[in-house]
């Protein structure tokens, strides 16, 4: 079991100890839906291009890119025969240069964790 499983089997087993334990009935929210279009955590200046973006369906080609970037490598990662990792390597490289040749100076401004969040919510669209 490697570092990263085993931690996430710990915080699952204290978050069990913690809802057998009560400890998260009668939080502020319960029942209530997640605000899932909170951005406080964008800075004020790229709140309304990322609002009119989102709006109008688009994806800029920073994120559109990384999430070919993460699906490529989740893929790589399932793969055994060595001559097909190799072809999905290459193209893994050919992404990654292009994000860095298409990298726009406002997505060097974008927070790294607010890309994060807006490619795992793009994942559970797809």
């Amino acid at each position: 079991m490697d570092v990263k499983t085993r931690f996430e089997s710990i915080v699952e087993k204290r978050i069990r100890e913690a809802m057998e334990q009560g400890k998260f009935d009668n939080l502020p929210g319960h029942g209530k839906p997640l605000a899932l279009d909170d951005d406080d955590h964008v800075p004020d200046d790229l709140k309304l291009a990322h609002k009119i973006l989102k709006n109008a369906g688009c994806i800029p080609k920073e994120i559109e890119i990384n999430y070919e970037i993460r699906r490529m490598e989740d893929l790589i990662s399932g793969m055994n025969d060595v001559s097909d990792k190799y072809r999905a390597m290459k193209k893994l490289a050919v992404l990654k240069q292009k994000m860095l040749m298409n990298k726009s100076s406002a997505a060097l401004h974008i927070p790294e964790h607010y890309e994060q969040n807006l490619v795992e919510r793009l994942e559970k669209k797809s």
